[in-house]
């Protein structure tokens, strides 16, 4: 199962659009960066406009059990994609439960009255598909994908268990068990995880997005059978849930599928509206160091409170996603280009926007040293550049490169049938439209140098900031801090990002 891990390196763009793998800025990239381009090629447009015509339209119907249900049809291969999301996630838990949303994700693959434990998942198996769930602030989803003649098959295993599930001691006492050792393994044994949990919760000082998705542990040891199914009972019904087949299939297929599945599973609570503690304007710049002796590489995250594409003005989020993708979103943008090419300070450094989120958003550069430089000389030189963006601004150039990124990244994330539904999904769990989603592409093209500029002046400010600093145990200050001798860090060498989780969404 899953929870999200707030902090990670990744580009911006592919982030906001696909929620899909992400792509580090840290030059691990063989290949030499593209230089920035000042429009789209012509072949460029021409493909992105074919891509486009050939999109079949993305339509949605509401069952009479307050179920909607969007068709995103592929007709590429005879696969199907089935994803239930949930509006609910861990920031939506009443107050002293924290982690019971992501361990009712767990509970959700046990037994029902009419299926017997591990029967969905040998069926899923059986016919070589996948599985998967994750929990996040915001929602939780559940998907499978399999060959398009098992869908109706998948669609009613999974309205089963929206209503039949079956809670025992026997069930719930052990599988706490297991999500307290997800945490000790996750998170106790991750210096850089602690840092993350202390980092959100000095940056949301009201609101819940400070409170880990995981929860807390003392509170963990606490979740009873009683808790999880009371959280069920509110927030897994039909009509606080959004369906989404992606794949092979039509509008008429779905339907009648939908209608003979989940169709049949009651409107059985209200949930009410979401209204969640919001956090006050910041006033004051913060700071959270850990040292453990566990840490080889020294770090610095420096993380702003900026709006979510949902409670932002018009222009806003579009903005900020695009600023991201300009100072650290690639081996092309400012960042990259001053502490790794120009100074040879930093083994990896970037930014990113994190911006689908009900209410407040994120917005966050990093960076690790490189050779014989200190963490302070990093740190320096990454304020420096995000001081200067946020006094002079962006330049036209830079900006139609960036959207130019945009234009080739939604190409290929249109290509991945998961990765769409995921899009849709994500943004219709957090205050999103269908229309919105689908504007997405207009919306940035209309970004002006203007707003960019006004984004970062605005917001890359100290006093929304929290900084955190990972050090080794033997470093008493970030001034002393430096890559470990012989390490491929230190000879200006970039590790791998085998695996790396996106923000909100990670696989446990």
């Amino acid at each position: 199962m899953s929870f999200p891990i707030r902090r990670a390196g990744v580009s911006a763009i592919a982030l906001a659009i696909a929620l899909s793998t992400p792509v580090f800025a840290q030059g691990t990239q063989p290949a030499p960066a593209p230089a920035p381009a000042t429009a789209a090629s012509p072949a460029g447009e021409a493909a992105a406009a074919k891509a486009e015509a050939m999109r079949p339209a993305i339509e949605s119907f509401t069952l009479d059990n307050g179920l909607q249900v969007v068709v995103l049809p592929d007709h590429r291969a005879p696969i199907a994609t089935q994803m239930i999301w949930y509006k609910v996630g861990s920031a939506d838990e009443p107050k002293g439960v924290s982690g019971i949303a992501h361990f009712l994700e767990h509970l959700m693959f046990k037994g029902t009255k009419t299926h017997k434990q591990g029967e969905f998942s040998a069926a899923v198996a059986a016919i070589g598909g996948e599985e998967n769930a994750f929990t996040s602030y915001d929602y939780t989803a559940y998907y499978q994908q399999v060959p398009v003649e098992a869908l109706k098959e998948m669609m009613g295993f999974e309205a089963d268990r929206m209503e039949n599930l079956v809670l025992t001691d026997e069930v719930v006492l052990p599988e706490r068990d297991v999500i307290l050792e997800e945490r000790r393994m996750r998170i106790d044994n991750e210096p850089g995880a602690q840092l993350s949990e202390a980092v959100d919760a000095a940056l949301f000082q009201n609101h819940p997005y400070g409170t880990p998705v995981i929860g807390w542990r003392n509170e963990m040891e606490k979740l009873s059978r009683q808790d999880a199914i009371a959280f069920y009972d509110r927030f897994y019904t039909p009509n606080n849930a959004t369906l989404l087949i992606a794949g092979d299939v039509t509008l008429d297929q779905v339907k009648a599928y939908a209608e003979e599945t989940f169709g049949k599973v009651p409107r059985r609570a209200d949930p009410g509206v979401r209204q969640r503690p919001q956090e006050p304007e910041p006033l004051a710049a913060r700071s959270v160091t850990l040292r453990d002796a566990r840490v080889t590489q020294p770090s610095v995250q420096t993380t702003y409170l900026v709006p979510s594409d949902n409670n932002a003005k018009p222009g806003e989020s579009e903005a900020l996603d695009l600023l991201a993708d300009i100072l650290g979103g690639g081996t092309t943008s400012r960042l990259y280009r001053a502490l790794v090419v120009d100074q040879g300070i930093a083994a990896g450094t970037g930014s990113y926007y994190q911006g689908t989120a009900l209410d407040d958003g994120q917005f966050m550069t990093y960076g690790t040293p490189r050779g014989d430089a200190t963490l302070d000389q990093v740190e320096k030189a990454v304020n420096a550049e995000v001081e200067k963006i946020a006094r002079d601004g962006v330049t036209a150039a830079e900006l139609e490169a960036a959207k130019n990124r945009v234009r080739k990244a939604l190409i290929y994330q249109r290509d991945n049938q998961t990765s769409m539904a995921r899009r849709y999904g994500a943004a219709l769990s957090t205050g999103g439209t269908i229309e919105k989603v689908e504007s997405w592409p207009d919306r940035i093209e209309a970004v002006t140098v203007d707003q960019v500029n006004a984004a970062a002046k605005a917001y890359l400010q100290p006093k929304r900031s929290v900084t955190g600093y990972l050090l080794p145990a033997d470093a008493e200050t970030s001034a002393e801090a430096k890559a470990p001798a012989g390490s491929p860090e230190a000879a200006g060498a970039v590790a791998p990002t085998d695996g790396a989780p996106v923000p909100g969404d990670t696989r446990s």
